[in-house]
């Protein structure tokens, strides 16, 4: 029976008291091969460590017999903690271990500081002896230890699936097209565009400057790539159906109802309103410098003494929401010229010595980000927007 966990409000520390004497610790150092176990086990002066095989079934049995060592000694094991770093694997085993009464958590890996030796000591062994350690100051509730990774539900995980699908076919469109072009290029072609439907009955009358046709070799090549792009095009066109048809069934709350209010917006996709939701807006982050620094839309100073540098962006939260809302604010500026983020960067960038357009798309990019979070969150439309009509 799944039990309920603590709810953090801020994954920076934790908000339970920590009772080191009643409290098993262990720490997972997971790799394809082989998980390195380590545990603070009250009552023992040891820190066992273990090797096991990546089996959930097996790290269970682990923690089972850390808790009868514990008992043994005299102590009374009244909560479990385990926690192990973002990577690979996911989140399966934190839910899978949450089902089963054990406290999990997964540590957001670029929180942890390590050494900056030039060419320090990197072992499995290490990583989790530094991992206790800061997963310990964590527990303690002190902060700039470690952060944690909020856990999303299967549903949650699987619902962002087929934006990032269509993403990943869009690239692979870009790539098949360009790879052609290339080729045509080394034959002095170039005003040919095979991205066009019609590119395939065009190919055999195409000419090179010498006036004779395409190689045979590279014309059936060409034939491929165009058989390619044209699955793949009717790959994003399924995606996008489905997704039309899940919203049109979906109920009028939760992370849909937001999908379908964003692409009321003018300049709004259904494509970007759903990425911005599954990615961003139906998380439950505290504020709107929650919202921004997740989005990577941040400033990374450089003060030191004297010295004070601004190095950009900080581009250290989710890179796929970052270029979708750097893209929808240079639509902003075509679509909703009358709404006051967009005329709060008008007033910026259109004096003589105003900033530079680039540098203060990141500025609107990030104001138009906590305006669409309120508007999905509270309800009220931001000032100067306009919504399509409700379908």
């Amino acid at each position: 029976m799944e039990i309920p966990m603590a709810q953090v409000e801020d994954l920076s520390r934790s908000l339970v008291t920590f009772d080191q004497q009643s409290t098993l610790v262990v720490i997972v150092e997971m790799s394809q091969t082989s998980w390195l176990v380590a545990g603070t086990v009250p009552g023992l002066d040891r820190r066992p460590l273990k090797k096991l095989e990546p089996n959930a079934p097996t790290l269970l049995r682990l923690v089972k017999r850390w808790v009868d060592e514990a008992t043994k000694a005299g102590r009374t094991i009244t909560r479990i903690v385990l926690a192990y770093e973002a990577g690979r694997d996911g989140f399966w085993l934190a839910r899978w271990l949450r089902a089963r009464g054990i406290e999990a958590y997964v540590i957001h890996s670029t929180s942890v500081a390590v050494s900056r030796e030039h060419r320090r000591a990197k072992t499995d062994r290490l990583d989790t002896e530094m991992l206790m350690r800061v997963f310990l100051g964590w527990l303690r509730g002190e902060r700039r230890h470690c952060s944690m990774v909020a856990i999303p539900t299967l549903e949650e995980e699987d619902a962002k699936r087929p934006s990032r699908e269509r993403e990943s076919l869009v690239g692979e469109c870009t790539r098949i097209i360009n790879r052609m072009k290339a080729t045509l290029a080394r034959l002095g072609i170039r005003g040919f565009k095979p991205d066009l439907r019609q590119a395939p009955l065009r190919l055999d009358a195409l000419r090179t400057p010498e006036g004779v046709p395409v190689p045979p070799n590279t014309c059936d090549e060409i034939r491929r790539a165009m058989a390619r792009l044209a699955w793949i095009r009717e790959q994003i066109s399924a995606i996008e159906l489905a997704r039309v048809k899940r919203l049109e069934q979906a109920p009028a709350q939760g992370p849909d109802a937001m999908v379908r209010l964003l692409a009321r917006v003018i300049g709004v996709g259904l494509e970007t309103a759903d990425m911005l939701v599954r990615e961003l807006l139906s998380r439950n982050l505290r504020d709107r410098r929650a919202i921004a620094r997740y989005a990577g839309l941040t400033g990374s100073p450089n003060e030191s003494g004297s010295k004070r540098r601004e190095r950009g962006l900080a581009k250290t939260g989710n890179a796929r929401v970052r270029r979708g809302l750097i893209q929808l604010a240079w639509r902003f500026l075509r679509f909703q010229k009358d709404s006051a983020v967009v005329q709060w960067y008008r007033a910026r960038t259109q004096a003589p010595e105003g900033a530079r357009k680039t540098t203060m798309i990141t500025a609107l990019a990030r104001k138009l980000l906590i305006a669409l979070w309120r508007m999905v969150i509270t309800g009220p439309v931001p000032e100067g927007i306009v919504l399509r009509s409700a379908a």
